[in-house]
């Protein structure tokens, strides 16, 4: 980290300045998780275990790479895959009972 804050406020600037552009990308993942769901056959593509672990894999390598705690990003990255997941199968099931209850 390069940049040395001189306050507490200052401290709490910047944190919200990374929250703000965390949400963004939060939100951008989001939009291809929705689009995901349109390739996936059933609930059991959506979930993905295997598919899951390899992500866990190469973000915990990330966050070596950039001197970040890799138990603080793997656990991260699982609440938020478990909440994408949760997403994503509402998103899938809709998806399904229109292309199936819609004719």
């Amino acid at each position: 980290m390069d940049v040395q804050c001189n306050s507490l406020e200052e401290v709490r600037e910047r944190i919200d300045q990374i929250d703000r552009a965390l949400v963004d990308l939060i939100a951008q993942r989001g939009g291809f998780v929705a689009q995901a769901a349109r390739f996936k056959k059933d609930s059991a593509d959506v979930r993905a275990p295997a598919r899951v672990e390899q992500v866990i894999a190469k973000v915990r390598a990330l966050a070596d790479e950039r001197d970040a705690s890799a138990a603080v990003v793997e656990q991260v990255y699982r609440a938020m895959i478990a909440a994408f997941i949760d997403e994503e199968l509402r998103t899938h099931a809709a998806l399904n009972t229109g292309a199936n209850g819609g004719a």
